[in-house]
């Protein structure tokens, strides 16, 4: 499982998310109906139903989350909720398993996403230099260099 494209795909809904049960929640249904199709939207709740619990116990990983969700391109925020979110994978090898079924059940609409932010991203003055491979996970890799030009 490729914790870049989980990040990744987690972040332009991580606002959503953060504010599960609230009216936001409603709001990104139907936005992320329209822009991404429902699947996505379900998909990253079904993703994130699943790492809150452990992001919840953590205040450098909920902090990180937090931080991705009001500056989606904060590539410190990113890498530092990847290395939290690595440390609970490696510690609960069921929830590793489910993470990724989860990712590999609709790995269209997952690339989708990644790749409409990552061009999101490439259109805010950032450079975004994607590679795409297969990890023979059933779905594809989606890494690269960021380079921030001001």
């Amino acid at each position: 499982m490729d914790l870049v494209t989980l990040t990744t795909f987690l972040t332009p809904f991580l606002p959503y998310l953060l504010k599960a049960g609230e009216k936001a929640t409603e709001e990104a249904g139907k936005k992320f109906g329209e822009g991404f199709g429902a699947n996505a939207w379900e998909k990253a709740k079904a993703l994130w139903s699943k790492l809150q619990p452990k992001v919840e116990t953590k205040p450098m990983a909920r902090g990180a989350a937090e931080e991705l969700a009001n500056s989606p391109n904060d590539a410190d925020a990113k890498e530092t909720l990847q290395k939290e979110l690595k440390k609970f994978l490696d510690e609960d090898k069921n929830l590793y398993a489910e993470i990724a079924r989860l990712m590999q059940e609709d790995s269209e609409a997952i690339s989708q996403v990644v790749n409409t932010f990552n061009q999101t991203i490439s259109g805010k003055k950032n450079v975004v230099q994607n590679t795409v491979g297969n990890d023979n996970t059933g779905f594809g890799q989606v890494g690269g260099d960021v380079t921030i030009n001001k």
